[in-house]
Protein backbone atom coordinates (compact mmCIF):
# COMPACT_ATOMS: atom_id res chain seq x y z
CA UNK A 1 0.00 0.00 0.00
CA UNK A 2 1.20 3.60 -1.11
CA UNK A 3 2.04 5.39 2.18
CA UNK A 4 -0.50 8.17 0.73
CA UNK A 5 -3.58 5.41 0.26
CA UNK A 6 -2.76 4.32 3.94
CA UNK A 7 -2.09 7.39 5.62
CA UNK A 8 -5.39 9.02 4.14
CA UNK A 9 -6.76 5.90 6.30
CA UNK A 10 -5.60 5.83 9.54
CA UNK A 11 -4.72 8.68 11.89
CA UNK A 12 -1.39 8.68 12.83
CA UNK A 13 -2.98 7.59 16.63
CA UNK A 14 0.39 8.08 18.24
CA UNK A 15 -1.58 10.25 21.11
CA UNK A 16 -3.83 8.01 21.50
CA UNK A 17 -1.30 5.78 23.46
CA UNK A 18 -0.71 7.51 26.23
CA UNK A 19 -2.18 8.28 29.38
CA UNK A 20 -2.09 11.13 32.04
CA UNK A 21 -3.48 11.54 35.40
CA UNK A 22 -5.51 14.52 35.96
CA UNK A 23 -8.02 13.96 38.60
CA UNK A 24 -6.23 15.25 41.49
CA UNK A 25 -7.55 16.77 44.78
CA UNK A 26 -5.52 19.33 46.61
CA UNK A 27 -4.81 17.46 49.87
CA UNK A 28 -2.15 15.23 47.16
CA UNK A 29 -0.17 18.55 46.44
CA UNK A 30 2.73 18.74 49.31
CA UNK A 31 3.46 22.46 47.86
CA UNK A 32 1.78 24.88 45.67
CA UNK A 33 3.60 27.22 44.10
CA UNK A 34 2.13 30.63 42.39
CA UNK A 35 3.61 32.84 39.03
CA UNK A 36 2.26 36.09 37.35
CA UNK A 37 0.85 35.75 33.92
CA UNK A 38 -0.88 38.55 31.70
CA UNK A 39 -4.20 37.44 32.29
CA UNK A 40 -3.77 37.13 36.61
CA UNK A 41 -2.26 35.12 38.60
CA UNK A 42 -2.25 31.06 38.34
CA UNK A 43 -1.40 27.99 40.94
CA UNK A 44 0.14 25.36 40.32
CA UNK A 45 2.24 22.45 42.07
CA UNK A 46 5.96 21.51 42.34
CA UNK A 47 7.11 17.78 42.47
CA UNK A 48 10.27 16.63 43.29
CA UNK A 49 12.00 19.97 41.81
CA UNK A 50 9.72 20.55 39.30
CA UNK A 51 7.00 23.39 39.26
CA UNK A 52 4.02 22.23 37.06
CA UNK A 53 0.89 24.09 35.85
CA UNK A 54 -1.55 22.15 33.86
CA UNK A 55 -4.77 24.17 32.19
CA UNK A 56 -3.65 27.01 31.61
CA UNK A 57 -5.89 28.98 29.40
CA UNK A 58 -4.17 30.90 26.50
CA UNK A 59 -6.98 32.14 24.45
CA UNK A 60 -10.62 32.43 24.79
CA UNK A 61 -13.53 30.57 23.49
CA UNK A 62 -13.89 28.71 20.13
CA UNK A 63 -17.22 27.44 20.40
CA UNK A 64 -20.72 29.28 19.88
CA UNK A 65 -20.63 32.03 17.61
CA UNK A 66 -16.65 31.30 17.72
CA UNK A 67 -16.28 28.00 15.87
CA UNK A 68 -14.13 28.10 12.80
CA UNK A 69 -13.48 31.62 13.50
CA UNK A 70 -10.11 32.68 15.86
CA UNK A 71 -10.76 32.85 19.53
CA UNK A 72 -12.47 35.32 21.45
CA UNK A 73 -10.00 37.46 23.51
CA UNK A 74 -8.98 35.71 26.31
CA UNK A 75 -11.33 37.40 29.73
CA UNK A 76 -8.79 38.10 32.88
CA UNK A 77 -9.43 37.06 36.27
CA UNK A 78 -8.97 38.33 39.59
CA UNK A 79 -8.92 35.42 42.18
CA UNK A 80 -5.69 33.07 41.73
CA UNK A 81 -6.60 30.69 39.29
CA UNK A 82 -5.93 26.89 40.11
CA UNK A 83 -4.09 24.61 37.06
CA UNK A 84 -4.07 21.57 39.25
CA UNK A 85 -5.26 19.60 36.04
CA UNK A 86 -5.28 19.41 32.56
CA UNK A 87 -7.56 21.47 30.56
CA UNK A 88 -10.04 19.86 27.97
CA UNK A 89 -8.51 18.39 24.57
CA UNK A 90 -9.67 19.34 21.02
CA UNK A 91 -12.85 17.22 19.92
CA UNK A 92 -13.02 13.71 19.56
CA UNK A 93 -13.03 10.17 21.45
CA UNK A 94 -12.89 10.53 25.23
CA UNK A 95 -8.87 10.22 26.34
CA UNK A 96 -8.48 7.89 28.97
CA UNK A 97 -7.78 9.94 32.42
CA UNK A 98 -8.37 13.34 30.71
CA UNK A 99 -11.08 15.76 30.75
CA UNK A 100 -13.96 15.42 28.55
CA UNK A 101 -13.36 17.06 25.04
CA UNK A 102 -14.39 20.29 24.58
CA UNK A 103 -14.36 22.63 21.52
CA UNK A 104 -13.31 25.04 24.08
CA UNK A 105 -9.51 23.03 24.16
CA UNK A 106 -6.98 26.31 24.26
CA UNK A 107 -5.44 25.21 27.33
CA UNK A 108 -1.23 24.77 27.63
CA UNK A 109 0.84 23.23 30.69
CA UNK A 110 4.27 24.30 31.22
CA UNK A 111 7.04 22.62 33.53
CA UNK A 112 9.83 24.45 34.76
CA UNK A 113 12.83 23.85 37.21
CA UNK A 114 11.86 27.15 39.07
CA UNK A 115 9.64 30.53 38.22
CA UNK A 116 12.52 32.72 38.81
CA UNK A 117 14.48 35.14 36.62
CA UNK A 118 16.82 32.55 34.68
CA UNK A 119 16.35 32.35 31.18
CA UNK A 120 16.03 28.71 30.41
CA UNK A 121 15.86 27.67 27.09
CA UNK A 122 11.95 26.86 26.27
CA UNK A 123 10.95 23.88 24.16
CA UNK A 124 7.58 24.32 22.55
CA UNK A 125 6.39 20.48 22.10
CA UNK A 126 3.24 19.88 19.91
CA UNK A 127 1.64 16.34 20.33
CA UNK A 128 1.35 14.01 17.34
CA UNK A 129 -1.98 11.70 16.63
CA UNK A 130 -2.06 13.35 13.16
CA UNK A 131 -4.44 16.27 12.85
CA UNK A 132 -7.35 14.31 14.23
CA UNK A 133 -6.13 13.56 17.98
CA UNK A 134 -3.83 13.73 20.69
CA UNK A 135 -2.97 16.27 23.77
CA UNK A 136 -1.08 17.80 25.31
CA UNK A 137 -1.05 15.94 28.33
CA UNK A 138 0.06 12.35 27.47
CA UNK A 139 2.13 10.57 30.21
CA UNK A 140 4.84 9.86 27.34
CA UNK A 141 5.43 13.37 26.40
CA UNK A 142 5.37 14.73 29.90
CA UNK A 143 7.88 17.57 30.11
CA UNK A 144 8.82 17.37 34.30
CA UNK A 145 12.35 15.15 33.46
CA UNK A 146 13.64 17.46 30.77
CA UNK A 147 13.41 20.17 33.08
CA UNK A 148 14.54 18.51 36.14
CA UNK A 149 17.63 16.81 34.73
CA UNK A 150 18.24 18.71 31.67
CA UNK A 151 17.48 22.62 32.90
CA UNK A 152 14.61 23.56 30.57
CA UNK A 153 11.11 24.66 30.82
CA UNK A 154 8.97 22.85 28.82
CA UNK A 155 5.43 24.02 27.27
CA UNK A 156 2.79 22.25 25.61
CA UNK A 157 -0.43 22.69 23.90
CA UNK A 158 -4.08 21.73 23.30
CA UNK A 159 -5.59 23.42 20.47
CA UNK A 160 -8.49 22.63 17.91
CA UNK A 161 -8.13 19.31 15.85
CA UNK A 162 -9.83 17.62 12.89
CA UNK A 163 -13.24 19.05 11.16
CA UNK A 164 -13.36 22.23 14.09
CA UNK A 165 -9.81 22.88 13.35
CA UNK A 166 -9.37 22.71 9.84
CA UNK A 167 -12.63 23.15 7.76
CA UNK A 168 -12.17 25.51 5.22
CA UNK A 169 -14.44 28.61 5.08
CA UNK A 170 -12.75 31.26 3.79
CA UNK A 171 -14.46 30.97 0.30
CA UNK A 172 -18.10 31.39 1.65
CA UNK A 173 -17.88 32.82 5.12
CA UNK A 174 -15.56 35.58 4.11
CA UNK A 175 -13.58 37.84 6.14
CA UNK A 176 -14.92 36.61 10.10
CA UNK A 177 -13.99 33.59 8.66
CA UNK A 178 -10.63 34.43 7.17
CA UNK A 179 -7.60 31.42 7.99
CA UNK A 180 -10.40 28.88 8.90
CA UNK A 181 -8.63 25.99 7.53
CA UNK A 182 -5.65 26.16 9.40
CA UNK A 183 -7.38 27.35 12.88
CA UNK A 184 -5.79 24.61 14.53
CA UNK A 185 -2.26 25.76 13.36
CA UNK A 186 -3.36 29.58 14.43
CA UNK A 187 -4.16 28.24 18.12
CA UNK A 188 -0.55 27.13 18.22
CA UNK A 189 0.70 30.05 17.01
CA UNK A 190 -1.57 31.63 20.05
CA UNK A 191 0.00 29.55 22.47
CA UNK A 192 3.42 30.86 20.99
CA UNK A 193 2.41 34.41 21.67
CA UNK A 194 1.42 33.20 24.91
CA UNK A 195 5.08 31.93 25.97
CA UNK A 196 6.52 35.25 24.11
CA UNK A 197 4.15 37.04 26.54
CA UNK A 198 4.73 34.93 29.76
CA UNK A 199 7.50 32.82 29.65
CA UNK A 200 9.65 35.08 31.70
CA UNK A 201 7.60 34.37 34.74
CA UNK A 202 8.29 30.74 34.72
CA UNK A 203 12.05 31.17 34.58
CA UNK A 204 12.14 30.80 30.91
CA UNK A 205 13.30 33.23 28.16
CA UNK A 206 11.37 34.34 25.74
CA UNK A 207 13.82 34.89 23.02
CA UNK A 208 15.11 31.12 22.97
CA UNK A 209 12.02 29.05 21.80
CA UNK A 210 12.42 25.53 19.95
CA UNK A 211 9.56 24.21 18.33
CA UNK A 212 9.25 20.87 17.79
CA UNK A 213 7.01 17.70 17.09
CA UNK A 214 6.67 14.32 16.38
CA UNK A 215 4.48 12.51 14.02
CA UNK A 216 1.70 14.78 13.25
CA UNK A 217 3.66 16.92 15.28
CA UNK A 218 5.96 17.40 13.43
CA UNK A 219 4.10 17.98 10.48
CA UNK A 220 2.55 20.99 12.74
CA UNK A 221 6.15 22.00 13.24
CA UNK A 222 6.87 21.82 9.58
CA UNK A 223 3.92 24.32 8.91
CA UNK A 224 4.72 26.63 11.48
CA UNK A 225 8.50 27.14 10.13
CA UNK A 226 6.49 28.08 7.16
CA UNK A 227 3.71 30.28 9.04
CA UNK A 228 4.41 34.31 9.14
CA UNK A 229 2.82 34.73 12.06
CA UNK A 230 4.54 31.98 13.67
CA UNK A 231 8.04 32.90 12.83
CA UNK A 232 8.75 35.98 15.52
CA UNK A 233 8.09 33.54 18.31
CA UNK A 234 10.67 31.02 17.65
CA UNK A 235 14.67 30.37 17.42
CA UNK A 236 14.86 26.92 16.22
CA UNK A 237 12.68 23.93 15.06
CA UNK A 238 12.84 20.08 14.69
CA UNK A 239 10.39 17.69 12.95
CA UNK A 240 10.44 14.28 13.79
CA UNK A 241 8.76 11.23 11.77
CA UNK A 242 6.40 13.54 10.49
CA UNK A 243 8.15 15.60 7.24
CA UNK A 244 5.76 17.97 5.97
CA UNK A 245 6.72 18.56 2.84
CA UNK A 246 3.68 19.54 1.17
CA UNK A 247 -0.22 20.30 2.66
CA UNK A 248 -3.74 20.41 1.29
CA UNK A 249 -3.97 22.38 -1.66
CA UNK A 250 -6.92 25.39 -1.02
CA UNK A 251 -8.69 23.77 -4.19
CA UNK A 252 -9.06 20.37 -2.26
CA UNK A 253 -10.01 22.06 0.68
CA UNK A 254 -12.78 23.89 -0.79
CA UNK A 255 -14.06 21.05 -2.60
CA UNK A 256 -13.76 18.70 0.74
CA UNK A 257 -15.88 21.43 2.54
CA UNK A 258 -19.06 21.25 -0.37
CA UNK A 259 -18.84 17.47 0.20
CA UNK A 260 -19.00 17.70 4.00
CA UNK A 261 -22.22 20.06 3.27
CA UNK A 262 -23.65 17.80 1.04
CA UNK A 263 -23.32 14.57 3.32
CA UNK A 264 -25.47 17.05 5.95
CA UNK A 265 -27.95 18.22 3.75
CA UNK A 266 -27.07 21.58 3.66
CA UNK A 267 -26.42 24.06 0.73
CA UNK A 268 -23.63 26.17 0.21
CA UNK A 269 -25.92 29.17 0.82
CA UNK A 270 -27.07 28.08 3.95
CA UNK A 271 -23.43 27.02 5.35
CA UNK A 272 -23.94 28.92 8.81
CA UNK A 273 -26.18 25.89 9.46
CA UNK A 274 -23.36 24.18 10.63
CA UNK A 275 -22.34 26.45 13.25
CA UNK A 276 -25.61 24.33 15.08
CA UNK A 277 -24.35 21.17 14.07
CA UNK A 278 -23.51 18.86 17.34
CA UNK A 279 -20.23 18.33 17.31
CA UNK A 280 -21.20 14.51 18.14
CA UNK A 281 -22.52 14.42 14.66
CA UNK A 282 -19.48 16.49 13.19
CA UNK A 283 -17.33 13.88 14.94
CA UNK A 284 -19.46 11.35 12.94
CA UNK A 285 -19.03 13.15 9.61
CA UNK A 286 -15.44 13.51 9.94
CA UNK A 287 -15.22 9.75 10.47
CA UNK A 288 -16.51 9.24 7.21
CA UNK A 289 -13.91 10.60 5.59
CA UNK A 290 -10.33 10.07 4.93
CA UNK A 291 -7.54 11.00 7.12
CA UNK A 292 -5.44 13.44 6.14
CA UNK A 293 -1.61 12.37 6.33
CA UNK A 294 1.63 15.03 7.80
CA UNK A 295 2.27 15.46 4.05
CA UNK A 296 0.74 15.76 0.28
CA UNK A 297 2.71 13.54 -2.51
CA UNK A 298 3.60 14.61 -5.35
CA UNK A 299 3.76 13.26 -8.94
CA UNK A 300 6.73 15.30 -10.81
CA UNK A 301 5.48 15.14 -14.03
CA UNK A 302 1.60 16.06 -13.55
CA UNK A 303 1.69 18.28 -10.51
CA UNK A 304 -0.70 17.22 -7.62
CA UNK A 305 -1.61 13.74 -7.49
CA UNK A 306 -5.42 13.53 -7.29
CA UNK A 307 -6.76 11.50 -4.16
CA UNK A 308 -10.03 11.05 -3.11
CA UNK A 309 -11.30 14.73 -1.17
CA UNK A 310 -11.75 14.69 2.17
CA UNK A 311 -9.55 14.95 5.42
CA UNK A 312 -9.05 18.01 7.77
CA UNK A 313 -5.68 19.32 7.83
CA UNK A 314 -3.44 22.39 7.42
CA UNK A 315 -4.60 24.53 4.26
CA UNK A 316 -2.54 26.27 2.05
CA UNK A 317 -4.43 29.30 1.59
CA UNK A 318 -1.78 32.16 0.31
CA UNK A 319 -2.65 33.47 3.96
CA UNK A 320 -1.85 32.00 7.18
CA UNK A 321 0.14 29.26 5.52
CA UNK A 322 0.84 31.04 1.78
CA UNK A 323 2.86 28.24 0.62
CA UNK A 324 3.39 24.39 1.29
CA UNK A 325 6.47 24.50 3.92
CA UNK A 326 9.27 22.69 1.84
CA UNK A 327 8.02 22.48 -1.64
CA UNK A 328 9.37 23.69 -4.16
CA UNK A 329 12.11 25.07 -1.43
CA UNK A 330 12.87 25.37 2.28
CA UNK A 331 10.66 28.72 3.43
CA UNK A 332 12.31 31.67 3.34
CA UNK A 333 11.04 33.09 6.39
CA UNK A 334 12.96 30.80 8.66
CA UNK A 335 15.98 31.02 6.48
CA UNK A 336 17.90 31.76 10.24
CA UNK A 337 16.59 29.11 11.93
CA UNK A 338 18.39 25.89 12.73
CA UNK A 339 16.33 22.95 12.33
CA UNK A 340 16.57 19.46 12.78
CA UNK A 341 14.61 16.49 10.80
CA UNK A 342 14.68 12.91 10.89
CA UNK A 343 12.52 9.40 11.39
CA UNK A 344 12.72 5.96 13.19
CA UNK A 345 14.65 2.98 11.81
CA UNK A 346 11.76 0.55 11.66
CA UNK A 347 9.01 2.94 11.57
CA UNK A 348 6.38 0.62 10.03
CA UNK A 349 6.48 -1.93 12.60
CA UNK A 350 3.84 0.50 14.52
CA UNK A 351 1.36 0.25 11.80
CA UNK A 352 1.65 -3.09 11.57
CA UNK A 353 1.09 -3.47 15.60
CA UNK A 354 -1.91 -1.07 14.85
CA UNK A 355 -3.43 -2.68 11.98
CA UNK A 356 -2.48 -6.14 12.65
CA UNK A 357 -0.54 -6.89 9.88
CA UNK A 358 0.97 -10.24 10.82
CA UNK A 359 1.23 -11.64 7.13
CA UNK A 360 4.34 -9.81 6.12
CA UNK A 361 6.58 -11.82 8.48
CA UNK A 362 5.60 -15.01 6.60
CA UNK A 363 7.11 -13.10 3.29
CA UNK A 364 9.47 -15.42 0.97
CA UNK A 365 11.45 -13.04 -1.43
CA UNK A 366 8.92 -13.75 -4.01
CA UNK A 367 5.44 -12.78 -1.92
CA UNK A 368 7.98 -9.58 -1.19
CA UNK A 369 7.74 -8.77 -4.47
CA UNK A 370 3.83 -9.46 -4.91
CA UNK A 371 2.89 -7.34 -1.93
CA UNK A 372 5.31 -3.99 -3.28
CA UNK A 373 4.19 -4.77 -7.28
CA UNK A 374 0.84 -2.38 -7.00
CA UNK A 375 2.54 0.34 -5.37
CA UNK A 376 6.37 0.62 -7.61
CA UNK A 377 5.27 -1.40 -10.19
CA UNK A 378 8.14 -2.21 -12.98
CA UNK A 379 10.99 -0.93 -10.67
CA UNK A 380 9.79 -3.40 -7.66
CA UNK A 381 12.34 -5.80 -8.50
CA UNK A 382 15.19 -2.89 -9.16
CA UNK A 383 14.01 -1.97 -5.48
CA UNK A 384 14.18 -5.41 -3.84
CA UNK A 385 17.24 -6.04 -5.12
CA UNK A 386 18.80 -2.71 -4.59
CA UNK A 387 17.98 -3.86 -0.57
CA UNK A 388 18.86 -7.46 -1.00
CA UNK A 389 22.35 -6.25 -2.28
CA UNK A 390 22.95 -3.22 0.91
CA UNK A 391 21.77 -5.61 3.41
CA UNK A 392 22.29 -9.13 2.47
CA UNK A 393 21.58 -10.71 6.29
CA UNK A 394 17.98 -9.44 5.76
CA UNK A 395 14.71 -11.43 5.69
CA UNK A 396 11.93 -10.61 3.20
CA UNK A 397 10.26 -9.33 6.65
CA UNK A 398 13.28 -6.62 7.70
CA UNK A 399 13.21 -5.64 3.49
CA UNK A 400 9.47 -4.93 3.87
CA UNK A 401 9.48 -3.08 7.00
CA UNK A 402 12.96 -1.21 5.82
CA UNK A 403 10.95 -0.24 2.10
CA UNK A 404 7.88 1.02 4.10
CA UNK A 405 9.44 3.08 6.89
CA UNK A 406 11.80 5.10 4.13
CA UNK A 407 9.17 5.51 2.15
CA UNK A 408 6.77 6.79 5.36
CA UNK A 409 9.18 9.38 7.05
CA UNK A 410 12.42 9.07 5.35
CA UNK A 411 12.19 10.08 1.79
CA UNK A 412 10.39 13.11 3.32
CA UNK A 413 12.70 14.12 6.12
CA UNK A 414 15.97 13.56 3.38
CA UNK A 415 14.02 15.91 0.90
CA UNK A 416 13.71 18.51 3.75
CA UNK A 417 17.36 18.36 4.60
CA UNK A 418 18.77 19.00 1.18
CA UNK A 419 15.57 22.02 0.73
CA UNK A 420 17.07 23.37 3.91
CA UNK A 421 20.66 22.95 2.88
CA UNK A 422 20.33 24.56 -0.32
CA UNK A 423 19.23 27.43 1.34
CA UNK A 424 22.54 28.17 2.40
CA UNK A 425 21.25 29.67 5.87
CA UNK A 426 21.19 28.21 9.03
CA UNK A 427 22.38 24.90 9.58
CA UNK A 428 20.20 21.84 9.22
CA UNK A 429 21.28 18.38 11.35
CA UNK A 430 19.58 14.72 9.79
CA UNK A 431 19.08 12.21 12.65
CA UNK A 432 17.93 8.49 12.57
CA UNK A 433 16.76 6.56 15.97
CA UNK A 434 17.71 3.16 16.18
CA UNK A 435 17.39 1.89 19.29
CA UNK A 436 15.72 -1.71 19.18
CA UNK A 437 13.13 -2.57 21.37
CA UNK A 438 12.56 -6.29 22.11
CA UNK A 439 9.11 -6.25 22.22
CA UNK A 440 7.27 -8.22 19.25
CA UNK A 441 4.29 -7.50 17.29
CA UNK A 442 1.33 -9.63 18.50
CA UNK A 443 0.79 -12.90 16.15
CA UNK A 444 4.48 -12.45 15.02
CA UNK A 445 8.05 -13.52 16.31
CA UNK A 446 9.17 -10.39 14.08
CA UNK A 447 10.86 -7.44 17.02
CA UNK A 448 9.60 -3.84 16.85
CA UNK A 449 12.99 -2.55 16.57
CA UNK A 450 12.55 1.00 16.48
CA UNK A 451 8.64 1.60 15.91
CA UNK A 452 6.71 4.58 15.25
CA UNK A 453 5.96 7.14 18.13
CA UNK A 454 8.85 5.04 20.33
CA UNK A 455 10.76 8.06 20.41
CA UNK A 456 8.64 10.16 22.29
CA UNK A 457 9.14 8.69 25.83
CA UNK A 458 12.95 8.46 25.05
CA UNK A 459 13.54 12.04 23.87
CA UNK A 460 11.76 13.57 27.20
CA UNK A 461 13.66 11.37 28.86
CA UNK A 462 10.86 9.58 30.27
CA UNK A 463 12.16 5.60 30.09
CA UNK A 464 12.58 3.96 33.26
CA UNK A 465 14.93 1.54 34.54
CA UNK A 466 12.39 0.06 36.86
CA UNK A 467 9.26 -0.69 34.57
CA UNK A 468 9.09 -1.50 31.15
CA UNK A 469 7.60 0.84 28.32
CA UNK A 470 5.09 0.16 26.20
CA UNK A 471 7.04 0.02 23.27
CA UNK A 472 10.89 0.71 24.73
CA UNK A 473 10.01 -2.82 25.96
CA UNK A 474 12.66 -3.87 29.47
CA UNK A 475 16.37 -3.58 28.73
CA UNK A 476 17.61 -1.43 30.74
CA UNK A 477 20.54 -0.23 28.36
CA UNK A 478 17.20 1.91 26.86
CA UNK A 479 17.22 4.47 29.79
CA UNK A 480 21.05 5.31 28.09
CA UNK A 481 19.68 5.55 24.70
CA UNK A 482 16.77 7.91 26.12
CA UNK A 483 19.57 10.16 28.05
CA UNK A 484 21.23 10.60 24.88
CA UNK A 485 18.25 11.78 22.76
CA UNK A 486 17.06 13.91 25.45
CA UNK A 487 20.80 15.39 26.05
CA UNK A 488 20.82 16.08 22.01
CA UNK A 489 17.80 17.95 22.23
CA UNK A 490 17.71 19.81 25.00
CA UNK A 491 21.46 21.40 23.98
CA UNK A 492 20.20 22.22 20.64
CA UNK A 493 17.14 23.86 22.44
CA UNK A 494 20.18 25.65 24.39
CA UNK A 495 22.50 26.63 21.56
CA UNK A 496 21.10 25.65 18.24
CA UNK A 497 23.61 23.01 17.83
CA UNK A 498 23.10 19.35 18.87
CA UNK A 499 25.82 17.66 20.94
CA UNK A 500 26.29 15.60 23.57
CA UNK A 501 29.30 14.63 26.38
CA UNK A 502 31.56 11.87 24.95
CA UNK A 503 29.71 11.84 21.62
CA UNK A 504 30.83 12.55 17.86
CA UNK A 505 30.66 15.91 16.51
CA UNK A 506 27.21 16.23 14.52
CA UNK A 507 28.39 18.22 11.68
CA UNK A 508 25.00 20.19 9.99
CA UNK A 509 23.85 18.18 6.34
CA UNK A 510 25.88 18.77 3.47
CA UNK A 511 25.13 17.52 0.08
CA UNK A 512 28.84 16.01 0.00
CA UNK A 513 29.32 14.38 3.22
CA UNK A 514 25.57 14.08 4.12
CA UNK A 515 26.28 12.71 8.08
CA UNK A 516 23.64 11.54 9.75
CA UNK A 517 23.49 10.99 13.57
CA UNK A 518 22.29 7.48 14.75
CA UNK A 519 20.86 6.96 18.02
CA UNK A 520 21.06 4.38 20.57
CA UNK A 521 22.78 3.83 23.37
CA UNK A 522 25.92 5.04 21.30
CA UNK A 523 26.11 7.54 19.38
CA UNK A 524 27.47 7.54 15.67
CA UNK A 525 27.45 9.59 13.16
CA UNK A 526 27.52 7.87 9.84
CA UNK A 527 28.42 9.52 6.46
CA UNK A 528 25.86 9.04 3.56
CA UNK A 529 23.91 6.60 5.35
CA UNK A 530 21.43 4.49 3.16
CA UNK A 531 23.92 5.54 -0.05
CA UNK A 532 22.47 2.66 -2.39
CA UNK A 533 19.07 2.44 -1.28
CA UNK A 534 18.33 6.83 -1.40
CA UNK A 535 20.02 6.18 -4.88
CA UNK A 536 17.58 3.33 -6.37
CA UNK A 537 14.65 6.26 -4.71
CA UNK A 538 15.93 9.22 -6.36
CA UNK A 539 16.19 6.57 -9.70
CA UNK A 540 12.54 5.90 -9.61
CA UNK A 541 11.53 9.32 -8.85
CA UNK A 542 10.50 9.05 -5.15
CA UNK A 543 13.15 11.13 -3.96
Amino acid sequence: MKRREFLNKTALSVAGLSVANYAFSNSQFEEFVTSDTNFGKIKGYRDNGVNIFKGIPYAGKTSGERRFRRPAPLEAWVEVKETLTLGAPAIQNPRRNEPEPSEDCLFLNVWTPANDSKKRPVMFYSHGGGFVIGSGGSASQDGANLARHFDVVVVETNHRLGLLGFLYLDELGGADYEGSGNNGMLDIVEGLKWVNKNIANFGGDPNNVMIWGESGGGAKTSCLYAMPSATPYFNKASIESGPGVRMTPKEVAAETTLMLLKELNIEPKDWRKILDVPTSKLLEMQGKLPFVPPFVEKNKNQGFMRRNYGGFGPVVDGKALPYHPFDPTAPEISKNKPLLVGWNEDEWAFFAWERKETEFAKYDFESLHKRFESTYGENTKKIIDTYRKARPNASPADIYIAISSINMMGLGSIDIAEKKTKQSGAPVYLYNFGYKSEVKIPGTDFEMGTPHAMDISFKFFNESADKPSFFGGNKPERVTASHNFAELWTNFAKTGKPFAKDAPEWKAYNLKDRPTMRIDTKLDVINDRFKDELNVWREVGRL
